[in-house]
């Protein structure tokens, strides 16, 4: 049989190279930072979710070190059985208390903590309302779900009102947004979303990986810019962004969410605890976002500096309210050899074509840092410019 689907397979790779979209990876040699090491060449990294540049944090890495010592490298085992240690209770309580929530439970990732939460908490006599943009986690996790499913198009509140009015039917209901919508980096209309919950009779939902630790004042998220802080049923989010780069997942709410997640989510039940030294940098964390908001500031700095900038020098750029900018070209292939040219700049970037984006929407997707300087910013900038002069993308 394999000798079959294997000449399959070579046609449908064929295919994808020939059209000019292939996904390479490029090896990284040096630890996650604004500048890194890729083979022998040094580049400044636009393209990681490393929004407060903590991936490399000494303090982070030194209470990492400190936890392999105390707390070994693994738990070899999931939670319920003999998992669990202090150090994930503390960071769960850390979680909690960052979002102003009841409780908080762990996942080995935030596509875990999505895929694991719909199917415990609704049935088939439940209705699911859906921001059209959400995240591929959170659409995998509504399909384990035999819950009713309502679809409204990214942001449109008229839209999502025509849903939940059809939702009336069901016994639940939950609207589920993305805090901040990864390839275009544009917030929710997170207050708007909340008047019409109350109306209508819905709980929330609000995966916060790409807003939490740069939406808001404080960082706190899509919850604190709109003044909602506690006020939403459930959270989830991730440690592999903003908070550290590692590893795991967590969703945050209410007390007895929570504590039905713990019983029945299956990624939960069936997984493995996150490792003791990402437990231990996770809880370092929470304590320096309690102690400081100089690294939101600067990352807020940063990205109005660039976003302006780039307007300035004739970019096409998406309207956003968070670290994601968003350059559009509309050509897949285009978005590929621009990238490829901006990495012969120095500059690390990645162009996102369908079907990660819909077709004829292809853009590079730069992401700033709060460990990026001016100096980083404007190399960027001027790169961008020279490359996109000599392929007309701007004259």
């Amino acid at each position: 049989m394999y000798k079959d689907i294997r000449t399959f397979l070579h046609n449908e790779l064929a295919e994808i190279e020939s059209a000019g979209l292939y996904k390479n990876e490029r090896v990284i040699t040096s630890p996650q930072s604004a500048e890194i090491t890729t083979g022998a060449k040094k580049v400044l990294n636009f393209c990681a979710n490393n929004y407060l540049g903590l991936s490399n944090h000494p303090e982070l890495v030194a209470a990492a070190k400190a936890a392999l010592d105390t707390h070994g490298y693994g738990v070899s085992s999931v939670r319920f059985i003999c998992g669990t240690q202090d150090l994930h209770k503390q960071l769960e309580a850390a979680i909690a208390g960052f979002f102003g929530t009841e409780d908080a439970i762990l996942y080995a990732s935030c596509f875990d903590a999505n895929g694991g939460v719909f199917e415990p908490l609704l049935g088939e006599e439940d209705a699911i309302i859906s921001d059209a943009l959400n995240h591929a986690s959170i659409i995998d996790g509504v399909r384990l779900c035999k819950a009713q499913r309502y679809r409204y198009a990214n942001a449109d509140m008229s839209e999502l009102e025509e849903q939940l009015k059809k939702a009336q039917a069901q016994r639940f209901r939950l609207i589920v947004t993305d805090g901040v919508f990864s390839m275009d980096g544009n917030v929710a209309p997170l207050d708007k979303i909340y008047r019409l919950a109350e109306q209508y009779d819905a709980m929330i939902m609000v995966d916060e990986s790409h807003s939490a630790g740069v939406v808001g004042r404080t960082g706190r998220g899509v919850t604190e810019l709109h003044r909602l802080r506690g006020k939403i049923e459930i959270i989830t989010g991730t440690l592999g962004k903003s908070f550290g780069g590692a590893i795991g997942g967590f969703t945050t709410g209410k007390k007895e969410i929570i504590d039905l997640l713990r019983q029945r989510s299956r990624p939960y039940l069936f997984s493995n605890s996150i490792p003791p030294m990402v437990a231990a940098a996770g809880i370092r964390m929470f304590r320096m976002m309690d102690k400081t908001n100089e690294l939101q500031d600067k990352l807020h700095w940063n990205t109005a500096y660039f976003i302006q900038k780039m307007k300035d020098a004739g970019f096409d750029i998406k309207p956003t309210e968070s670290a994601i900018c968003a350059v559009m070209l509309y050509d897949a292939k285009l978005s590929q050899d621009m990238a490829a040219q901006l990495q012969e700049e120095g500059i690390y970037v990645t162009g996102f074509y369908y079907p990660v984006v819909p077709k004829g929407q292809a853009r590079i997707r730069v992401q700033i840092s709060a460990s990026h300087e001016k100096e980083h910013l404007d190399k960027c900038i001027a790169a961008f410019t020279k490359v996109a002069k000599v392929l007309n993308v701007i004259k």
